[in-house]
């Protein structure tokens, strides 16, 4: 995104008189640390987005892979809305409410894949959230990692099919979902909500091109991907200094 781009987008911004707000966390307003509990907004972050939050005109949402209880810990403290486990359960006036009913017996079939490859990948560990199950490999060798990934993912195409999942080939992190949840599903729903003249969505991961592929064709979206890669989003950003900067000239 050059200046001009910028400067078009906060004017865009500025004249329009309902705004929808979509920030994923990890990645784009912290960044990845090998203990997650760890990546945590410093006070002149909280500072701009309680700034946006506080305008009537914008609908913000701090939209996230993480657990609702990951949420909760980070960003409790902050009246923000929050979207968690790509769109599973959704934060709004303090209340958090799932999106569709948690059937979680798949688990047991997919649980003994995720061990098998756990064992054969020293510093690799499995999450379970209430919608999903994620195999992070952060902390692993970066290529015995990177191998085993490839092998998980052969494996659980063999039996996601049968109940009704898919896979989300995330930053060191693979993980199973229901096919009625993700960031695209999620964003549509947030979008229909209200009659928004100015959209605005930033992400830096693989499950956060569903969210820019949304909104591909609304005239008033603006996407930004963080960091580079292929991607759906219109603009790109280098770096989380560079969200903060945008961030913090659109809550002036």
């Amino acid at each position: 995104m050059n200046s001009k781009q910028k400067n078009k987008l906060i004017h865009k911004f500025r004249i329009s008189h309902k705004r929808l707000v979509l920030i994923d966390y990890d990645g784009t307003l912290v960044n990845y640390e090998l203990i997650p509990d760890n990546a945590r907004l410093p006070e002149h972050m909280i500072d701009i987005l309680l700034k946006i939050a506080g305008d009537q005109k914008n609908d913000i949402y701090i939209i996230s892979g993480r657990s609702h209880d990951d949420l909760d810990k980070l960003l409790g403290h902050i009246p923000v809305r929050i979207v968690a486990e790509h769109g599973a359960i959704v934060k709004e006036n303090g209340q958090w409410k799932n999106q569709f009913a948690n059937n979680g017996q798949w688990k047991k079939i997919i649980f003994p894949v995720l061990n098998q490859m756990t064992d054969a990948c020293p510093g690799s560990f499995t999450e379970e959230k209430s919608f999903s199950l994620a195999w992070h490999y952060r902390n692993t060798v970066p290529r015995l990692g990177f191998e085993c990934s490839r092998k998980l993912i052969d494996l659980l195409e063999d039996v996601i099919h049968s109940y009704n999942l898919r896979i989300l080939d995330g930053k060191k992190v693979v993980e199973i979902l229901s096919n009625e949840t993700g960031k695209g599903i999620a964003v549509e729903k947030l979008s229909n909500q209200n009659t928004y003249d100015f959209v605005l969505s930033i992400g830096d991961d693989a499950t956060d091109e569903e969210m820019f592929e949304y909104f591909l064709t609304y005239p008033h979206a603006y996407s930004i991907k963080v960091g580079e890669g292929n991607t759906c989003a219109k603009y790109n950003l280098k770096e989380i200094s560079d969200v903060e900067s945008l961030l913090k000239q659109l809550s002036g």
